[in-house]
């Protein structure tokens, strides 16, 4: 597997273009200790590919999360993508995470990584990944353009995978989320229970959580008091979703930029955040994981 290195001052990136266009590391070097910043992937030689749960971060390309089974209706069509993981049956996180994606330009701070999806269906797209590598900061820009010959809903996002060591606290304001059901659907829309409230910062609950937030300012911050490190991530996206699995080692803090099936929520696609793409259109977001020490001072 291709592994291209990034560094920068004290930190260091690893892309796989092979595996999804996704980071197996991003790394801050302080003193003699280096400081995983997410949750890296473990190199085995001789090893098949990572799949994408074993990965740092991953893009989600051209939608997030999972939408119903049956499709959704836009503009008098049916569209209905395929599940696409074994065991889910919804179609979940966009195709993107199922390709390699090629190296379009690269420095030694910098890499665009080019998926060419023309021709796929239901949705027909370019996209490019790019990577920026500062000292204190890694900028990720995810864009897409619709290559089809009709207009669609699309929307995007990031993947991160973080670790779970004791103490770990989230700060990342929003105003409310949704129940789900057994598929892992939204239900019903409700003000956010207080102990998911990350206004201020939090531990994470001891019950599951795997939501999506509605309502966020952009902003967010954890931070590891084992270390005293902490990863700002800021995203031009109003939405994120937290996946805080019970007993694991690990949790997800996904910026994204529409809610879970916003396809088929009440007031519809573009309401709940997807962007309606006509043929040759393009949306962009970008998202900044920057690097300090110690906690910030914010509070709700």
């Amino acid at each position: 597997m291709e592994t291209l290195h990034l560094r920068c001052g004290a930190l260091h990136a690893e892309v796989l273009p092979g595996a999804a266009g996704g980071l197996g590391r991003l790394d801050w070097r302080r003193g003699a200790d280096t400081h995983a910043l997410l949750r890296p992937y473990v190199h085995t030689p001789g090893a098949p590919a990572p799949s994408t749960s074993q990965l740092a971060c991953f893009p989600l390309v051209p939608w997030s999360n999972r939408i119903d089974p049956a499709g959704f209706m836009f503009e008098g069509r049916s569209i209905a993508p395929a599940p696409n993981r074994a065991g889910e049956p919804c179609p979940i996180h966009g195709d993107g995470w199922q390709h390699p994606w090629t190296v379009e330009a690269r420095s030694a701070t910098g890499l665009t990584l080019l998926l060419d999806r023309r021709g796929g269906a239901p949705f027909s797209y370019v996209a490019r990944l790019r990577y920026t590598l500062s000292e204190a900061a890694l900028q990720v820009t995810l864009e897409v353009t619709n290559t089809g010959a009709i207009r669609l809903p699309f929307g995007l996002g990031l993947h991160p995978w973080l670790e779970r060591r004791p103490g770990v606290t989230l700060r990342a304001r929003a105003r409310g989320t949704w129940t789900r059901d057994a598929r892992g659907l939204p239900e019903e829309s409700i003000d956010l229970p207080p102990e998911w409230d990350f206004a201020a910062a939090k531990a994470l609950p001891d019950g599951q959580v795997d939501h999506v937030f509605r309502g966020w300012d952009g902003q967010a911050e954890v931070h590891w008091p084992d270390s005293g490190v902490s990863l700002a991530i800021e995203a031009d996206m109003a939405y994120y979703i937290l996946y805080a699995p019970v007993g694991r080692d690990f949790f997800c803090f996904e910026p994204v930029d529409h809610a879970i099936n916003a396809h088929n929520l009440p007031e519809g696609a573009v309401r709940n955040g997807l962007t309606v793409l006509a043929p040759g259109q393009m949306l962009r977001r970008r998202v900044v994981f920057r690097v300090h020490e110690g906690a910030s001072k914010e509070t709700a």
